[in-house]
């Protein structure tokens, strides 16, 4: 990879992570510089980013010595393949979650960045939620006392079955993969490692192919940790419910963040 003052920065992948998340923000950062945009789609691209470079197919940035690091924004199930082949290629890789499918792919990644010496990361952007960092806060500060029970939801209504890769019978769809890696890796950066973990996954929805109802605990010597997701509450309430043995914190309705970045609000 080419030192240069600004790493020019190819998006694959212009969905709704890639449009509403990853363009952006990598927009909005002046130690980075949007160069190519990978996508199907160039009307949509050209839309919003009208004088940007658009390619149809990963090899084109692959090949290209003038892009740096590549973010992967793509359906889920191309993750460790496409993140290998940009490594192979000399390129530096941020992958959007689920960073694998399994824990071997996730090895064999990491393996191979660190072989080449290449900078890897993955996009945990929940991390920086305002009522996450809040809750760090209260949690950081003993405002609760020691956590006996902690609660976060990922519930939504969504009755029904669209056709899109997310929602159909094939490796990296349903909720879990979607949604269960931000629930997860909260948890990890409150916690750490459990001890234990017990997790059920279902499918609820009549004519559903994916998993569409995620319940996991996990299990710590002094607490328990519930993470769930599903597509089937009608009244979202609870985000988080945390219970201390002095105190209690509860967060209702999901953060702003995501949907002032859906209507266009400028980052920053």
């Amino acid at each position: 990879m080419t030192a240069r003052s600004v790493p020019n920065v190819a998006l694959v992948g212009f969905g709704y992570a890639g449009q509403t998340f990853h363009a952006p923000l990598i927009a909005a950062c002046p130690d980075l510089r949007l160069h190519t945009v990978v996508s199907s789609r160039p009307d949509t691209v050209r839309a919003v980013w009208p004088d940007g470079r658009v390619v149809a197919d990963l090899e084109a940035v692959l090949t290209d010595a003038d892009i740096d690091l590549v973010v992967l924004a793509t359906p889920n199930a191309l993750h460790a393949p496409q993140a290998r082949a940009a490594l192979e290629a000399g390129k530096a890789v941020v992958i959007d979650k689920p960073f694998a499918l399994s824990l071997d792919e996730a090895r064999g990644v990491a393996d191979l960045a660190r072989q080449r010496g290449l900078f890897l990361s993955v996009f945990h952007n929940r991390r920086w939620d305002a009522d996450f960092l809040g809750l760090q806060q209260q949690i950081a500060t003993g405002a609760l006392g020691p956590i006996r029970t902690f609660e976060s939801h990922f519930d939504r209504f969504r009755p029904e079955i669209r056709d899109r890769w997310r929602e159909r019978d094939g490796p990296g769809g349903g909720i879990w993969n979607d949604l269960g890696p931000h629930l997860i890796d909260q948890a990890l950066v409150l916690f750490g490692l459990p001890l234990g973990v017990t997790c059920e996954l279902a499918v609820l929805r009549e004519g559903g192919q994916a998993v569409d109802w995620a319940h996991a605990v996990l299990r710590y010597a002094d607490k328990r940790v519930v993470l769930h997701a599903d597509m089937t509450t009608a009244a979202p309430d609870i985000r988080f419910a945390v219970h201390g043995a002095t105190a209690s914190w509860l967060k209702s309705g999901l953060d702003v963040q995501e949907d002032q970045l859906k209507s266009g609000l400028p980052v920053g």
